[in-house]
């Protein structure tokens, strides 16, 4: 299938620790993605190794997913694998002057690849398109919707 990865950068008016704390809130993530529609921790642990679930809603069905927390550096990084280790989402938080270049990155992982290939066979590309597809549309709302909470801030 190859690499099946997406970012997208947006610059935003505030400084990269406060950008970090709306992003690294899992539970406000329901506020500005276009899918996920809320996320709660499974446990009152914070950090790398913490567990979060997500609940995420489109056109064809609910779903939930657990996360694990795999970069946690206020003001700098934030990320999480989906499902094991098959799907990778990342913010990185660089100062730029008096502003924050936010980038969301997407990337399927080979676990990831390989769960296609045996759940779809030769349906397996195209399922991953379509994912890929919807990625890169949802980080661009989402960073955008991000941005503009912060800055009404």
């Amino acid at each position: 299938m190859g690499k099946w990865t997406h970012s997208e950068s947006i610059m935003v008016s505030r400084a990269p620790e406060d950008v970090y704390a709306m992003v690294a809130d899992v539970t406000r993530m329901g506020e500005w993605s276009p899918v996920n529609t809320g996320g709660w921790w499974d446990s009152d642990e914070r950090g790398v190794g913490a567990w979060f679930t997500g609940r995420n809603v489109n056109a064809e069905k609910t779903w939930e997913t657990q996360s694990q927390v795999v970069a946690d550096e206020p003001g700098r990084e934030f990320a999480f694998v989906v499902g094991g280790n098959r799907t990778r989402w990342g913010y990185s938080f660089e100062p730029v002057g008096d502003e924050t270049r936010l980038t969301e990155s997407w990337e399927i992982l080979p676990d990831g690849e390989k769960y296609f290939q045996e759940r779809f066979g030769e349906d397996a590309e195209a399922e991953v398109q379509k994912r890929a597809d919807a990625a890169r549309t949802g980080i661009h709302d989402t960073i955008t919707a991000i941005k503009k909470a912060a800055e009404a801030k």
